[in-house]
């Protein structure tokens, strides 16, 4: 019998345990251990993209690392952390979604997920719900699990690349002309702005745009604010984007609002969920497609 990704994720950590560990590796080491048969190994989901199993311990990886007892190393490849070590010499029997609310983050994570972390991946509508609507749920708490994902993986990310990455979203939302239409300025003797998005083929009018790449709970305050709008003013521009993986204290959107300049303010969260509608850092990998019976074709 297939296990459920809860009862995968104690197996996971214990796995990276022993160092770095690639997700493939770490699925075909489970498969020996569950003992699963071939048929087992084989399942497919509906997509036929990939095994049951496989997506379920990739689910427990992700787990996991909402919660911050493994990280990614590179591209499929991730460790276990000071906190998994000390959870696995605490000998727990079992870790699952409730053992891992003890954590701050993963409850963080469940937040913005609208997830309970007990669901099964499979849809299995209940009574109170029509198939249709489980699957629109399903597809929030993925869209917005993988919205997590990225917001995770900005914080960890280089400086120049972070800058990089806020240009790439900008110029895939529409903004910009022609093919030097933004580039990255994050450099010394650059004012204070880190990127420019030309809005016409000549550059006179531009959209400035300031990139910090903060942790969670170090929200950016009025001074920040206050700062970029001067820089702006250096530049001769009144149109500036703002972007954190943080987030902005009141009082720096209240700056934000009162300030001449038009500045727009984007934190963490709102950042992720355009990266994923914009498919920034991300790729789509399935479509299904809802029918319903044309009933004028049977008048």
């Amino acid at each position: 019998m297939i296990p459920d990704y809860q009862s995968l994720m104690k197996p996971v950590l214990e796995l990276a345990a022993s160092g770095e560990m690639k997700i493939s590796d770490a699925v075909t080491q489970l498969e020996r251990a569950f003992r699963l048969t071939e048929d087992e190994r084989s399942e497919l989901l509906p997509s036929g993209k990939q095994t049951k199993f496989a997506n379920r311990v990739h689910w427990a990886r992700s787990y996991l690392k909402q919660a911050g007892l493994l990280r990614n190393t590179r591209r499929g490849h991730f460790e276990i952390t000071e906190e998994g070590r000390r959870v696995l010499n605490a000998k727990p029997e079992r870790i699952d979604a409730k053992f891992l609310s003890r954590y701050d983050a993963f409850l963080e994570f469940k937040a913005r997920s609208g997830s309970t972390g007990d669901e099964p991946l499979e849809i299995v509508p209940s009574s109170a719900t029509t198939p249709d609507e489980a699957m629109r749920v399903s597809y929030e708490q993925i869209a917005n699990a993988l919205a997590a994902d990225i917001l995770s993986r900005l914080r960890e990310a280089e400086p120049a690349f972070f800058e990089g990455v806020i240009v790439d979203l900008l110029l895939k939302m529409g903004y910009g002309y022609g093919t030097a239409a933004g580039n990255v300025l994050g450099q010394s003797g650059d004012d204070g702005v880190d990127g420019v998005i030309n809005l016409d083929p000549l550059g006179v009018d531009q959209v400035y745009v300031q990139a910090k790449r903060y942790q969670a709970g170090s929200p950016i305050g009025s001074a920040a604010i206050r700062d970029f709008y001067g820089a702006l003013g250096l530049k001769d521009v009144t149109k500036g984007i703002f972007v954190t993986t943080s987030s902005f204290s009141p009082n720096a959107r209240a700056t934000a609002e009162k300030l001449g300049a038009r500045i727009v303010l984007i934190d963490g969260p709102q950042l992720a969920r355009l990266m994923v509608a914009h498919e920034v850092g991300c790729r789509v990998t399935e479509i299904f497609k809802v029918s319903v019976v044309e009933e004028s074709y049977f008048e």
